[in-house]
């Protein structure tokens, strides 16, 4: 009597099954027999572990140094690119003690880097880089109000800045003033990224902390 296709399926079902139960009841006989070799691959991959958490440790640790070191001259911020220059404001802000990312690009909200210094200030960074520095075209007033729309409303800063290597226009300082918009111009940007000082020690009207921080 010729088996049915199903059945043949079943047999060799069953078949398989027998072949992975006798393969798993060597596999652990083995094992058993030989459970120093166990022992031997956890104690290595204790030390192998350990060994990765340490570099890992190490190289954050490498980065925390770099970053308090990091100072950048006006003229090498002149030389980058958009894109580059708000990351290296985010790196600077980084080495100021605070938490920072670089939100640039489509739908940011007028906010390119957002920071949350030691003292617990949220800080909504707009950048503006100018390839001719000063020479080239003043950030406006318009810039400034994309600004005041979307820092504390979206953003949730109480830090609202403006921040160029080139300059601003003079209806743009004292609309910056009137509406709590921190200006940051390239004298001002020249002196804090070759500096170690923090950003808000060379700015006026700074809000108080939200938290108590020992930082000088």
């Amino acid at each position: 009597m010729r088996r049915t296709k199903k059945q043949d399926e079943q047999v060799a079902l069953l078949a398989t099954g027998a072949v992975a139960i006798v393969v798993v009841v060597t596999v652990v006989q083995w094992l058993l027999a030989h459970w120093w070799i166990i022992l031997l691959a956890v104690v290595v991959a204790a030390v192998g572990g350990g060994f990765w958490l340490h570099q890992v440790r190490q190289r954050a640790e490498w980065e925390r140094v770099r970053a308090r070191a990091l100072r950048i001259r006006i003229a090498e911020l002149d030389a980058l690119d958009h894109r580059a220059f708000e990351f290296a404001i985010r790196d600077l802000m980084r080495r100021d003690g605070c938490e920072a990312e670089r939100m640039g690009g489509a739908g940011d909200n007028a906010c390119d880097v957002r920071a949350v210094d030691p003292a617990g200030r949220v800080w909504a960074i707009q950048c503006k880089h100018r390839r001719d520095g000063d020479r080239g075209s003043a950030v406006g007033v318009g810039v400034l109000q994309q600004v005041n729309g979307t820092a504390r409303q979206i953003h949730g800063a109480d830090v609202a800045l403006v921040l160029t290597n080139g300059r601003f226009s003079s209806k743009a300082i004292p609309w910056g003033k009137e509406h709590r918009i921190h200006l940051v111009d390239r004298r001002k940007l020249g002196e804090w990224a070759a500096s170690y000082r923090p950003l808000w020690e060379l700015l006026d009207r700074i809000p108080p902390p939200r938290r108590p921080t020992t930082l000088s």
